[in-house]
């Protein structure tokens, strides 16, 4: 547990519940703790709302890693034993799907070869419990640095903007309101706009799926998606490119032509 005043844990209770759901605001750094641990999450959520930090929780590796795939968090705080696995699944699932997200690893257990393991498996930092709350805040800084110039927070094409730091999209000044899985598949869409996008780097990217279940999932989000920037009467559509995929087009941009 963390060495930080007890009375915390009544602030912590008062806190959102829904292991998905947002803190936002003008905020540095996104983070995402994954602990079965309930109580220690909440401590860690409040150490790092501290420092302006928003910070999302999920409670099992499954839902974690879901999580870390559909949204760009900066760091990723977990823990390294899990309910249903350990922290190093998440760490190897997520590396593996070239999401390379600062990880920072907690553990009861300070032997070297367990240490080594971590790092190995694509951890770049580890505390090991109990820790205090200003070494937390310190190792978050650190490896939020090292994320930092990497990260590109505002995405715009045509009049849609993109705010990764509030997970807000925009078609001019009004607010399009998103699923989750809608959002981060603008998101992709957006972040490869220059380019068509298939159906099967959509399944890889934004559902995690390797293989074509023969499935229309990528088609009925594509379709909801370009119903929404329809109604709000965005310049920017998705045109579908028959038997290969996707691509955005800007048509204020195609009438200048």
């Amino acid at each position: 547990m963390l060495t930080e005043p007890s009375q915390r844990a009544d602030s912590a209770a008062s806190f959102m519940e829904e292991a998905g759901s947002s803190d936002t605001g003008e905020t540095e750094v996104k983070v995402l703790v994954i602990d079965d641990d309930r109580m220690l999450a909440e401590f860690v959520r409040l150490a790092l709302r501290e420092e302006g930090y928003a910070v999302d929780i999920a409670t099992d590796g499954d839902r974690g890693r879901e999580m870390a795939m559909v949204h760009d968090y900066d760091v990723i705080v977990l823990d390294f034993r899990l309910p249903e696995g350990t922290g190093l699944d998440v760490i190897r699932a997520l590396r593996e799907r070239e999401r390379h997200t600062p990880i920072i690893m907690l553990t009861v257990m300070d032997r070297e070869e367990t240490l080594v393991e971590c790092l190995n498996a694509g951890a770049d930092d580890y505390l090991v419990k109990p820790f205090s709350v200003g070494e937390l805040k310190a190792r978050v800084r650190a490896v939020s640095r090292r994320r930092a110039p990497l990260r590109v927070n505002q995405i715009r094409f045509g009049d849609l903007s993109l705010s990764r730091l509030e997970r807000r999209v925009s078609v001019g000044e009004k607010e399009l309101r998103l699923t989750p899985r809608e959002y981060a598949l603008l998101d992709y869409l957006l972040s490869n706009s220059e380019r068509l996008v298939t159906r099967t780097e959509l399944l890889e990217k934004v559902w995690e799926i390797q293989f074509d279940p023969g499935s229309n999932v990528v088609d009925v989000h594509v379709a909801r998606l370009r119903a929404k920037l329809q109604r709000a009467g965005s310049t920017v559509s998705i045109s579908t490119v028959r038997g290969t995929g996707f691509l955005l087009i800007d048509q204020t941009a195609s009438e200048a032509v």
